[in-house]
C-alpha cells in the first residue's frame, strides 16, 4: 500500500532510535519512513494505549487517537499510559494518552479526539492517516471501520483481547480478506467482556505488540513480510491458531459487492459499553456549557467536571457528559431508561 513520500530529515543527536535503526528490517531509510507516517488508533483503552506507546517510542511522526471513554481506577491494571491522577480527574483517555506521550517523546505529533467513531465523523477523524489500528471493544465500530477502509483502500489492523485470548489480522483492501470476509455477521448473542471474564494485561500487550510490528512492516515498505492470517491465541491454555486471510472471500458484501451498510449507518444501535452496566447516548450532536449544566444539576446530585467532561451522580446512576453532547449513563443497560435519564437531566 502507498505510504507517505514526503520525509523529514532524521536527527540522531540523542541516538533515540539508534537501536531500532540497527535492526536490518528498518535501518535509516525505514526510520525515516516511520517518522513520516501518520497512524490513527481507534480506541485508547488497554490495546490502544499499548499500541500508541509503542508507536510513539518507535518514532511515528503523527498519531491520531480516538476514544469516547474516560480513565477509571479499574483501567490501571492494564492500560499502560494512565496513572492514578488520570483516574481521579476522570480524564478522557485520548487526552490522557496524548499528555503521557508528550512526556517521553515530544517529537511525535499527537491529535486527540474525545469522540465516538460514527458514520458521520469517520471520514473527518481518519482523514490523512496512512494506516488505522483497531483497539475498540465492539464489533459495531469494527464493521464501520472495515467499510470505511475498504471504500478508501486504506489498510487497517484488527485487534481484540479478552481474558487470556488475543487475536489480530492485517487487512489490506483489495489484496487480503476484510473483516466481513472472515466474519460476515457479528457474533450472535452475548459475548465475553473484560468486565465479565476479566483480562490479562499480558494478553493486551501481546496483541498490541503483534499489531504494531505488522504496522511497522507496512510503514517501512516490507509487504512481503506481512502476516496474512487471522492469528488468535489463548495464553493460559497455550493454544494458537491461524485462519488464512490471504485473499478476499468471493461474494463478500464489502470487498466484492461494495455494499457499505455500516458506513451508511443502517441499523446503528445505541452502544452498551464493555459490560460496565452502561449505555451510551450518542445521537445528540451539540455543544455543552459545563458551567451552566453543573449549576443546574448540583441540587439534584453530585457534580464533578473539568474542561472536557462533566460527571453527575444521583443514586445508582452516573451520567458522564462530553463537550459534544454525547453521554455515558452508568447503572443501567436499559436503553429506554438511559434515554429517560438523559432527557430528564441533560435535555433532549
Amino acid at each position: 500500500m502507498a505510504m507517505p513520500t514526503e520525509i523529514r530529515p532524521l536527527q540522531f543527536s540523542s541516538e533515540r532510535y539508534s537501536r531500532q535503526v540497527l535492526f536490518a528490517g528498518i535501518g535509516v531509510s525505514g526510520q525515516e519512513k516511520i517518522r513520516a507516517a501518520h497512524v490513527a488508533i481507534v480506541g485508547c483503552g488497554a490495546t490502544g494505549a499499548a499500541a500508541a506507546s509503542l508507536l510513539a517510542r518507535a518514532g511515528a511522526g503523527k498519531l491520531t487517537l480516538i476514544d469516547r471513554d474516560f480513565v477509571e481506577e479499574s483501567n490501571l491494571q492494564r492500560q499502560v499510559l494512565f496513572d492514578e491522577a488520570d483516574a481521579r480527574q476522570c480524564l478522557p483517555k485520548s487526552e490522557a494518552a496524548k499528555r503521557k506521550i508528550a512526556l517521553f517523546n515530544a517529537e511525535v505529533a499527537v491529535e486527540a479526539h474525545v469522540a465516538d467513531l460514527t458514520p458521520e465523523n469517520i471520514g473527518e477523524l481518519l482523514a490523512g492517516s496512512d494506516l488505522v489500528l483497531d483497539a475498540t471493544d465492539n464489533f459495531e465500530t469494527r464493521y464501520l471501520l472495515n467499510d470505511y477502509a475498504v471504500e478508501q483502500a486504506k489498510p487497517w489492523i484488527y485487534s481484540a483481547a479478552v481474558g487470556a485470548y488475543a487475536a489480530t489480522m492485517n487487512i489490506l483492501p483489495g489484496e487480503t480478506a476484510c473483516l466481513a470476509c472472515i466474519f460476515p455477521e457479528p457474533p450472535a448473542g452475548t459475548v465475553e467482556t473484560c468486565d465479565t471474564v476479566g483480562i490479562l494485561n499480558s494478553a493486551v500487550n501481546l496483541v498490541a505488540s503483534l499489531a504494531v510490528t505488522e504496522a511497522l512492516k507496512l510503514i517501512v515498505g516490507s509487504p512481503e513480510r506481512l502476516r496474512r492470517t487471522l492469528l488468535s491465541c489463548d495464553l493460559w491454555a497455550n493454544e494458537w491458531s491461524a485462519v488464512s486471510g490471504a485473499k478476499p472471500r468471493p461474494g463478500c458484501e464489502v470487498c466484492e459487492r461494495r455494499d457499505f451498510r455500516h458506513l451508511r449507518g443502517e441499523g446503528r444501535p445505541h452502544i452498551t459499553l464493555c459490560g460496565r452496566n452502561s449505555v451510551q447516548i450518542h445521537e445528540h450532536g451539540r455543544a455543552v456549557d459545563f458551567e451552566e449544566l453543573a449549576e443546574r444539576l448540583r441540587s439534584h446530585g453530585t457534580v464533578r467536571s473539568n474542561s472536557m467532561l462533566l460527571r453527575f451522580e444521583r443514586g445508582e446512576h452516573t451520567i458522564t457528559v462530553y463537550a459534544d453532547g454525547r453521554a455515558i449513563i452508568q447503572g443501567t443497560t436499559d436503553v429506554a431508561a438511559a434515554r429517560t435519564l438523559y432527557a430528564r437531566y441533560i435535555g433532549s
